[in-house]
C-alpha cells in the first residue's frame, strides 16, 4: 500500500478579506475532490486572507499510480488562473517504510 499527499503553498489574487478567501477555496477543495477522488483540505495560513496551504492526499495499490494522480492535481492547482502557486511538494511512502 502506498500513501502519499502534495502540499501547496498557494498566494490568492485581488482577495481583501477571509469571505473572498473562503469563496475562491472552497470550490477549488470541492473541485479537487470530485476530479481527482482524493481527500483534500486547507492546512494552514487560515487566517491570512491572501495565503493558503492545501494539502490532498491519497492511498493506492501501486505507487505509479499515486504518483500519477497527485502529478494531475498539480497541474490543475497550476492551471487556475485565480490564484499563483508558489510552490508544491509531495511525498509518498510505502506501507512497510
Amino acid at each position: 500500500m502506498w500513501i502519499g499527499w502534495i502540499e501547496f503553498d498557494i498566494l490568492l489574487g485581488d482577495v481583501q478579506s477571509l469571505n473572498e478567501k473562503r469563496s475562491v477555496i472552497r470550490p477549488l477543495l470541492a473541485e479537487i475532490r470530485r476530479r481527482f477522488d482524493v481527500s483534500v483540505a486547507e492546512v494552514g495560513d487560515q487566517d491570512q486572507y491572501r495565503r493558503s496551504q492545501v494539502g490532498a492526499g491519497l492511498v493506492a495499490a501501486d505507487r505509479a499510480h499515486l504518483i500519477e494522480v497527485l502529478d494531475a492535481v498539480e497541474r490543475f492547482v497550476a492551471a487556475r488562473p485565480e490564484f499563483e502557486l508558489l510552490s508544491a511538494r509531495q511525498r509518498d511512502h510505502h506501507s512497510e517504510d
